[in-house]
């Protein structure tokens, strides 16, 4: 039988568990557990999604097969076209907030003097032995070299058109030292093997986070919040690795400003389970693309119909499309997807000025929302 101070130094030590940050990196930046907190279920080696949704494996080598040879001709193809990037304002943003569709779900967003670069691919193929593999249809909205000094890289999983070997290396060795790396689980010990990182501490610039956890970093106006959240998709970088790092979704709270990534993802009740979480997003960057053929893609991207209802889920008072126009991925034409969601739009009578896409490589400006100002932070 345990003696009473000894019970009560057990339950402290139980308490602290809820109280502390789960874990702190040797620069003192903490990851916290959100609350509540439902980390990733994990069978043996594979993470589990929250909602499983069956994925067909008939069919699926018929569909490889015709869809590599509907590549071999994109005469009929018409992707977007990068416009002339305003230089002056992508190193100089004013104070209201700016978006920049670099390409694919590659967006630079500049807020409150932070300068933050979602999934970053700027290399000509999504894949691990070019010249095989997807490629890019144009060059990238803004070149790695126009990039102005990143201050965090965010990452939503591990596929190679998400998480580019090439621009991490390139990213790290930017002037003015390596940005922030966050990464969804399962990955920082892979990103340290394969991304050299200047200075004498590199690992405290790459950190990883469980689903409902996240990180805090100052911003001009106060601390900003960078939130990891969990959504319908798989991860994967070789045939013996599916499912063995997370997947998910960002949500970035700024003092003023509440800012979403959905990153690859199937409609789920994931979205709604995110909406009751935060409430309300002023912008939400949300994947419009690679959809086709839907019976067998379904759990693992949204078509631009299921685009609109995550819109709703989240409660986002504006949104853009990614992951369209950029790598031959699917079966749709890559002008397809703003064209489904416009029908998708009206079909929900949503204005089409409230979920958009962006022309590639300009910069968006949105006025500060008077929602963010009066309303309470959540979570």
């Amino acid at each position: 039988m345990h003696s009473l101070p000894h019970l009560i130094r057990m339950g402290l030590c139980g308490l602290g568990l809820v109280l502390i940050p789960l874990f702190v990196y040797p620069d003192e930046i903490a990851i916290v557990n959100d609350f509540p907190s439902r980390p990733a279920l994990r069978i043996g080696q594979e993470y589990q999604n929250r909602y499983p949704m069956p994925a067909l494996r008939s069919g699926f080598f018929q569909w490889l097969l015709t869809h590599w040879w509907r590549e071999l001709d994109h005469a009929s193809d018409h992707p977007p076209q990068p416009v002339q990037v305003n230089l002056q304002a992508l190193t100089h943003p004013g104070l209201a907030p700016q978006v920049t569709w670099i390409g694919h779900s590659t967006l630079l967003l500049q807020v409150d003097g932070l300068n933050i670069l979602f999934d970053p691919i700027f290399s000509n193929y999504a894949s691990p032995l070019p010249p095989l593999g997807p490629r890019r249809y144009q060059p990238p909205g803004v070149s790695l070299a126009d990039l102005p000094h990143i201050d965090v890289v965010m990452v939503s999983h591990n596929h190679y058109d998400h998480l580019d070997l090439p621009s991490m290396r390139a990213l790290a060795r930017q002037r003015g030292g390596p940005p922030r790396f966050l990464l969804p689980l399962g990955n920082r010990s892979w990103f340290l093997d394969n991304v050299p990182i200047p200075g004498a501490d590199p690992g405290s610039q790459v950190l990883e986070l469980n689903w409902d956890q996240h990180v805090t970093l100052p911003g001009r106006q106060g601390p900003v919040e960078f939130h990891f959240d969990a959504v319908q998709h798989w991860a994967t970088r070789s045939l013996f690795d599916k499912d063995e790092t997370l997947w998910g979704s960002w949500a970035v709270l700024f003092p003023h400003f509440r800012f979403w990534f959905s990153g690859d993802l199937g409609h789920s009740e994931d979205t709604h389970d995110i909406g009751v979480k935060y409430g309300y997003f002023d912008l939400a960057a949300i994947s419009i693309g690679a959809y086709q053929p839907h019976w067998y893609l379904r759990p693992f991207h949204v078509n631009p119909a299921e685009a609109v209802k995550v819109f709703s889920d989240i409660h986002a008072q504006r949104a853009f499309g990614i992951h369209w126009g950029t790598f031959p991925l699917s079966d749709e034409n890559p002008d397809q997807p703003p064209q489904d969601l416009d029908k998708a739009l009206k079909q929900a009578s949503i204005p089409r000025a409230n979920f958009t896409v962006l022309p590639l490589g300009q910069i968006t400006t949105y006025s500060l929302p008077l929602l963010s100002l009066t309303a309470p932070r959540t979570p």
